[in-house]
């Protein structure tokens, strides 16, 4: 194995997020869900900066590509051009604004946790893409910024915005934890704040795979893409794949965001390596489980039940290294040998409970290898 005013502008929310991430997720079962506490860790470690920038500062760093305005999950921009112009009506009558909140990715980019709807703005009407909406204001409505008095234009660009920015050195589940806390909208999921922090080649990655047929065949189309949990299970394959099973400590998001800090250094051919071994475990899965593959189930049973992310993690790294006429000729006993491990208490504890446990990780993968290499052998060089 390789691892979101209140003191200012009325009906406005910063903090809206153009996600539907609170919606009904899929079932899941063997996901052992971390509930991180900022009382976890020393008060001094957590290393949040503030900064003062004027609009046209920021507007400036946006166009540099030095703030990242697109994450997937508030990829989508809500307000509307009445709530647009309010905002700006706002900074001209000098009404203080909220705090913005960024994250410090390792290449010194600042991604928006919280203000993303407010930022953009701001970029949409100095670079003239709407007109302002204030009919009670007859100076102003129907003007875009170019058409603006000059003391006017002044006013916006030289409004000072305050930013507090959660520093790249800060521990994986702090940020998450932090991410939670400030994002007044729509709740986050892990994965969704991990795809925002960590966005490059790795997170491109996941996306397309979760797009291809076998994958959608191979999980029954059960994982919640909104939500991101398709990707999160792309993110598990990858991370026992590539850091391998003695790298995890015990913390599966820090070792979910390892994974993808090491595949953001990665190449094309490297990733194209893992997409093909990474379809071959998912085929190879399908191929002798059917719509029951990565379900815990019995011989011949009908009904699917749902996707268990322990077995998933055994089972599409297990047989990813197997190439698909071995697990054909062999196909009966295999299944029968994964049956009788669905059956051995130590792992069915080990998929079910407590699964971020080190031990319980460790007990899984050993039992699972095991089994596989006594009917299809060890795994090839």
């Amino acid at each position: 194995m390789q691892e979101t005013l209140k003191n200012g502008i009325s009906n406005i929310e910063l903090s809206d997020i153009a996600t539907d991430s609170n919606s009904d997720d899929e079932n899941v079962e063997g996901l052992d869900e971390n509930e991180g506490s900022l009382g976890d860790y020393p008060i001094d470690d957590l290393l949040i900066r503030h900064q003062s920038r004027t609009v046209s500062d920021v507007i400036r760093r946006i166009q540099q590509s030095n703030y990242v305005m697109d994450p997937d999950f508030q990829r989508d921009f809500l307000w509307n051009e009445d709530k647009q112009s309010k905002l700006i009506e706002s900074v001209i009558m000098r009404i203080p604004l909220p705090v913005f909140y960024m994250a410090e990715d390792e290449e010194g980019r600042m991604i928006v946790v919280d203000g993303l709807q407010c930022l953009t703005t701001f970029h949409r009407f100095i670079t003239d893409k709407f007109k302002l909406k204030l009919p009670d204001r007859n100076e102003l409505n129907g003007l875009q910024f170019s058409g603006l008095p000059t003391r006017i234009k002044n006013r916006i660009e030289d409004c000072n915005l305050i930013f507090y920015i959660i520093d790249s050195k800060v521990p994986e589940r702090a940020k998450l934890d932090i991410f939670e806390r400030v994002n007044g909208g729509v709740p986050l999921t892990n994965q969704q704040m991990r795809n925002s922090l960590f966005m490059g080649s790795s997170t491109r990655f996941l996306k397309k795979e979760t797009r291809t047929q076998v994958f959608l065949d191979a999980t029954g189309g059960s994982l919640n893409q909104k939500t991101m949990r398709d990707r999160e299970f792309v993110n598990r394959y990858c991370a026992f794949k590539l850091l391998g099973l003695g790298e995890y400590r015990g913390d599966m998001d820090q070792f979910l965001a390892d994974c993808l800090r090491t595949m953001n250094k990665m190449n094309d051919s490297q990733l194209f390596g893992i997409s093909i071994e990474f379809q071959r475990g998912l085929s190879n899965n399908r191929l002798l489980f059917g719509l029951n593959a990565f379900r815990k189930h019995q011989p011949g049973q009908e009904r699917r039940s749902v996707l268990n992310a322990s077995l998933w993690d055994v089972m599409s790294t297990g047989l990813s290294c197997y190439d698909e006429a071995r697990i054909n000729s062999l196909a009966g006993p295999v299944r029968e040998s994964i049956y009788q491990l669905l059956e051995n208490e130590d792992f069915k504890v080990a998929i079910t409970s407590g699964t971020n446990d080190a031990k319980k990780v460790k007990a899984r993968f050993e039992l699972g290898y095991r089994t596989l290499a006594e009917v299809l052998g060890d795994f090839p060089a």
